[in-house]
């Protein structure tokens, strides 16, 4: 008999297939909701996972289900909504949140599924779909301690640095700052590009001296890849994406008596773009929406 869990998958998108395909490669039992992107799932299907038709019926078939879902009105209608998880779900069931949500509606859920004897844990990402493809994402966690020694073997099936945040709800925070920090930096990128291309400075100069001093860092190298080379896939994130992320962060700080500037100019320049109608280009495109807006040449 074997000793691999089952396991259920809601979400099997960009991210989500890339550690479905790692669960099942490393035999874990798996079964699959769909969606509208019939690719992933139909390729998820092809290697042996077995496809649901409500997420009631996930819960059915799994000792774990994973969520990797755009938003926490997602999140919220497959947890707790008609034929929802936890409509069906057995005593036991561990559900494992790994889209970046709203904390406030994660400790919502997670009271819900208690009620039901359901363990809930949020456990959001970084990096990119490449790395979910290859197994080696980073994940933090937020559980009790004993719930995470029990999740940590599954999680390594898919990722390489797994970090133990706090109780739940902590993962979900902490992911907020983290994109806070990605896309104030991706913002403010897109601005001294904008203002170079305004006022006549080298992008290629630009790039040449940010990279060869403490300015440096990953979301710039990605940010000028575009600017410089018309490639945006380094970052493949959606603006729209990262405005609702900001739009929880901005929440979440303002609800802790935050004050600060720079997280609501951030959330300024993203809904800009996606209100000129760039909500699905990804975040490094941004260099030439601003550069758009502010008629900036390329």
């Amino acid at each position: 008999m074997s000793d691999k869990q089952a396991i259920g998958f809601v979400g099997v998108g960009l991210m989500g297939h890339g550690m479905a395909k790692n669960l099942m490669a490393k035999g874990h039992p798996m079964t699959i909701l769909g969606n509208r992107n019939r690719k992933p799932v139909d390729d998820l299907v092809a290697k042996g996972a077995t496809e649901a038709k409500s997420p009631a019926e996930v819960a059915r078939a799994s000792r774990i289900v994973f969520l990797c879902l755009p938003t926490s009105s997602h999140v919220e209608a497959v947890v707790a909504g008609e034929n929802g998880l936890l409509s069906a779900a057995a005593e036991g069931l561990i559900v494992v949140d790994t889209s970046t949500a709203d904390p406030n509606s994660t400790l919502k859920l997670a009271e819900a599924a208690e009620a039901k004897g359901v363990r809930y844990v949020d456990a959001p990402l970084t990096r990119t779909p490449n790395e979910a493809e290859a197994g080696k994402l980073n994940t933090m966690v937020g559980c009790d301690a004993a719930l995470f020694a029990e999740l940590k073997p599954v999680m390594e099936c898919y990722a390489e640095n797994i970090f133990h945040i706090g109780p739940v709800g902590s993962g979900h925070k902490l992911k907020l700052i983290n994109n806070f920090i990605a896309m104030g930096l991706a913002s403010l990128v897109a601005e001294a590009v904008s203002t170079a291309r305004k006022v006549g400075v080298d992008l290629d100069k630009l790039y040449e001296l940010v990279g060869a001093g403490p300015v440096n860092s990953g979301i710039f190298q990605k940010m000028m890849d575009q600017a410089t080379k018309g490639d945006p896939s380094g970052l493949q994130f959606a603006i729209r994406n990262a405005q609702k992320d900001l739009r929880y962060f901005n929440a979440m700080a303002a609800e802790a008596g935050q004050v600060g500037g720079m997280a609501p100019a951030a959330l300024q320049t993203l809904s800009l773009a996606s209100a000129l109608g760039h909500g699905d280009d990804l975040v490094p495109q941004l260099v030439d929406v601003l550069s758009e807006v502010n008629g900036a040449k390329k």
